[in-house]
Parts: C-alpha cells; structure tokens; sequence
C-alpha cells in the first residue's frame, strides 16, 4: 500500500446561521465566480485544526463560531504554488454555528492584499440552495446535497 505525504491540512466551516450557510463568493479575475466555505491552512502555530477554524473564520469574516462538529473530510492531491512538495492536502470540514459576525473584524491576506473579491454571502441551507451556487469542492456539493438533514442532526441536543 502507498501512502500518500500530507503536505498541506484545511480547516473549513460547513457555517450555519438559521437556516442558511454562511459562504463566501470568490470573483477572481479572468475565472468564473465560485463560492468556498470559510476557512483556510492550518499554521504551524495553530495548536489545533480546530484552533485553525476558529482563527481562518475569524480573519475571514470577523466572526465567532460556537458548535464546532466534524462532518466531512476531503483529500485531493496537492502540488506547491512554487512546484514544490507533492502529496496530498487534507481538507477537515466542521458544521458550526455562527455565534457573531462582525465584517469590519476582517483581517489577514484575503482582506489586506485580496486576489479578486471576497464576499460574504448566505444561501438557503437546502438542496435547490446549494444548487444555486458553483460550491467548490465538488465532493462537498455532493455531500451535502446528500446530507443536509444528517448535517443538521449534528447539532441535536440528544446527541450527547
């Protein structure tokens, strides 16, 4: 069996507020729009991926989470913008639920020195919702569209 290197680890939120998802809209130039879940690498100084969550949504979109569970890991060959290590990157996604936004909070390298746009938008937390997007990646449209009521089942109180 061959094992794979991990060269790079994600930390994304699957981000619930009522009955949307909290995405982001990324316009690149010269690309077609697509829509991402908050998130991003997970540093050397984050102690935990979950730790890594809560600092990307934080620079991201200002925001607290709260409810943090993990639903959905995708793993897709990676290659380093500078050609580097190759391996394969981890992506965790966690369903959480947004506890507080403040846009104006924003900071870090997709705010300070952006590459195209970075807009926080909502959709409904449903099949013809995430439908409505060109949500990237396509492993996880396909799990949630699959999934939505299991994901909302993550944050049953009975669930322990």
């Amino acid at each position: 069996m061959t094992v794979r290197p991990v060269v790079k680890r994600t930390a994304r939120a699957v981000l619930l507020d009522g009955d949307d998802l909290v995405l982001i809209k990324r316009t690149k130039p010269g690309m077609d729009p697509y829509w991402v879940t908050p998130g991003g690498g997970v540093e050397p100084e984050d102690p935990t991926v979950v730790d890594a969550l809560h600092r990307e949504v934080y620079e991201e979109l200002g925001a607290k989470i709260t409810d943090v569970v993990p639903c959905f890991v995708d793993t897709v060959e990676h290659i380093d913008e500078d050609g580097g290590a190759t391996g394969v990157k981890v992506q965790h996604f966690f369903v959480c639920r947004l506890e507080s936004m403040d846009p104006s909070l924003r900071h870090g390298p997709e705010v300070d020195e952006p590459t195209g746009e970075y807009e926080i938008v909502r959709v409904p937390f449903t099949r013809v919702g995430i439908a409505s997007v060109h949500l990237v990646p396509l492993s996880l449209r396909h799990y949630l569209d699959g999934n939505i009521e299991g994901v909302r089942a993550m944050h049953a109180p009975d669930l322990g």
